[in-house]
């Protein structure tokens, strides 16, 4: 564990010490906050002519997941890759630590940094929560962010799974960005066209469990789902990892 932490906080060091935390930070806040206000701005509105619901969390973190779906792999890309093709992949394999916490101190070292993000963004709720009476329900929020983690958590595993097997970090960014957008977009479209089977690619579809949890809706099988893929991509880049060791 002590092993996991030490590389984890190295790889959350890392992502502030060049320009890549603060772009995706900026490409991923700056949106949040223009729709935010367009929100309240339209919300106000319809209460001014009478109208109109209370506003609430849901598209703001739906947006937060969108753009993750780009921004994921630009984070992961280069965890294992670029090491691998510096030749520090070799040294970290000499040293008394086993590839699986390699790996998943990688993936806990993004996903700190997306934590961060995610503690950011708790200010949109708060706010509402003064605009709103008698206030936003906590237990959908609460819902919806752990949705969030799980589904970031997913995508961050499968991009350092991709990044371990590949030495170009644009080859791992580019084959993510391409599971992840079948994955949140494409997966589920045949569902709408074979009703008789339609429903095991709805479940297949890494977006529909965070639309339930983004509701409010927690569901077992979503949670499972979600942890399924995390320790997918994990086990994936553990075996490419162990299989570099032994070539």
């Amino acid at each position: 564990m002590k092993n996991i932490w030490t590389i984890a906080k190295r790889e959350y060091d890392n992502y502030f010490n060049g320009p890549l935390a603060y772009v995706v930070m900026l490409a991923i806040l700056l949106p949040m906050g223009i729709y935010f206000s367009l929100i309240l701005f339209y919300t106000s509105q319809q209460a001014f002519f009478g109208g109109g619901g209370a506003p609430d969390i849901q598209p703001i973190n739906g947006l937060f997941v969108f753009l993750m779906v780009f921004l994921a792999p630009a984070l992961t890309m280069r965890l294992l890759s670029d090491e691998a093709r510096m030749g520090t992949l070799e040294l970290l394999l000499t040293s008394p630590v086993r590839d699986s916490e390699l790996v998943i101190g990688k993936w806990l070292g993004a996903m700190l940094f997306v934590l961060t993000l995610l503690g950011i963004t708790l200010v949109y709720p708060i706010v509402l929560n003064n605009f709103v009476d008698p206030g936003i329900d906590w237990l959908v929020v609460l819902s919806s962010y752990i949705g969030l983690t799980l589904i970031c958590g997913t995508m961050l595993a499968l991009g350092v799974g991709i990044s371990a097997i590949f030495t170009n970090q644009f080859a791992a960014f580019f084959v993510t960005l391409g599971l992840l957008f079948f994955l949140y977009f494409m997966i589920g479209l045949p569902a709408g066209l074979l009703p008789q089977s339609g429903e095991v690619f709805n479940y297949l579809s890494i977006q529909n469990p965070f639309d339930q949890m983004n509701a409010g809706t927690m569901t077992l099988g979503g949670i499972v789902y979600y942890l399924s893929l995390i320790s997918l991509g994990l086990f994936i880049g553990t075996t490419a990892i162990e299989i570099r060791r032994w070539r």
